[in-house]
C-alpha cells in the first residue's frame, strides 16, 4: 500500500507540472494561428478609402452662421460637404438644412436631401424632400428651393403642398420675402391656389 501511494502521490504532483505547460502550449498555438492574416487582403481597401477622402476633400458636419441687417439669424449646416468639381467656389451638401430665426421671435427651418451652397452668390439651393416648417404652424413640402444665405429670402421654382392655420393647400409656387422694411417675413402662395379647410370651428 506505501508503494501504491508513493506512486499516486509522485503521479499527481508530475501532472501539477505537465498540465499547466500543456496549457500554455495550446493557447501558443492558437495565438499564433489567430495572427495569421494575410496584411495585403485588408491594407488595399483602407488605402482606397484613404485616397478617395483625400480626393474628395470632404468636410462632416459642416456650418454656415450669419446675421442679417435686422438682427435675424440664418445657420446653415449638412452632415457633410465637398467642393463641387465643376465649380470648386461651391459646396455640394449631404442632408442639407437651415435655420432663421427672426428678430421677432418666429422661427423658419428647411430641410433637404442634398443642395449646393454657394456663399460667394449668396444662394443655397435645396433639392430632394424639401420640407419647409415655421413656428406660425405652416409645414410646406416641395422638390427644389433656392435661399438666400445672408438674407431672407427663398422661392421654390416649383409646385408646393403644405398645411397651415387656414388648412391643406396646394401652389404653383411659393416665396418666401420680407416687407418693405425688411422687418417681418412673408410666405406668399401664387400660380394658382388650391385650399381646403374644415370650418369646424366656427362658432354658429
Amino acid at each position: 500500500m506505501s508503494a501504491r501511494g508513493d506512486f499516486y502521490s509522485r503521479f499527481v504532483a508530475w501532472l501539477k507540472i505537465l498540465l499547466p505547460i500543456a496549457a500554455l502550449a495550446i493557447l501558443s498555438t492558437l495565438f499564433l494561428l489567430s495572427r495569421n492574416i494575410d496584411p495585403a487582403t485588408t491594407i488595399p481597401f483602407t488605402t482606397i478609402d484613404l485616397r478617395e477622402r483625400a480626393r474628395e476633400e470632404r468636410v462632416t458636419a459642416p456650418e454656415l452662421a450669419g446675421a442679417t441687417e435686422n438682427g435675424d439669424l440664418i445657420l446653415f449646416r449638412s452632415a457633410s460637404a465637398r467642393p463641387d468639381p465643376e465649380n470648386p467656389s461651391r459646396g455640394l451638401a449631404e442632408m442639407l438644412s437651415a435655420r432663421i430665426t427672426l428678430a421677432s421671435g418666429s422661427e423658419i427651418t428647411f430641410s433637404a436631401l442634398e443642395g449646393i451652397v454657394d456663399q460667394g452668390n449668396d444662394r443655397a439651393e435645396l433639392t430632394g424632400d424639401v420640407v419647409v416648417t415655421s413656428s406660425t404652424g405652416y409645414e410646406i413640402t416641395t422638390d427644389q428651393l433656392i435661399s438666400g444665405m445672408r438674407s431672407i429670402r427663398a422661392e421654390s421654382p416649383g409646385a408646393v403642398v403644405g398645411t397651415g392655420p387656414p388648412g391643406d393647400f396646394k401652389a404653383g409656387r411659393m416665396l418666401l420675402t420680407t416687407d418693405e422694411n425688411g422687418e417681418n417675413a412673408r410666405l406668399l402662395f401664387t400660380d394658382g391656389i388650391e385650399l381646403i379647410y374644415d370650418p369646424q370651428d366656427i362658432e354658429e
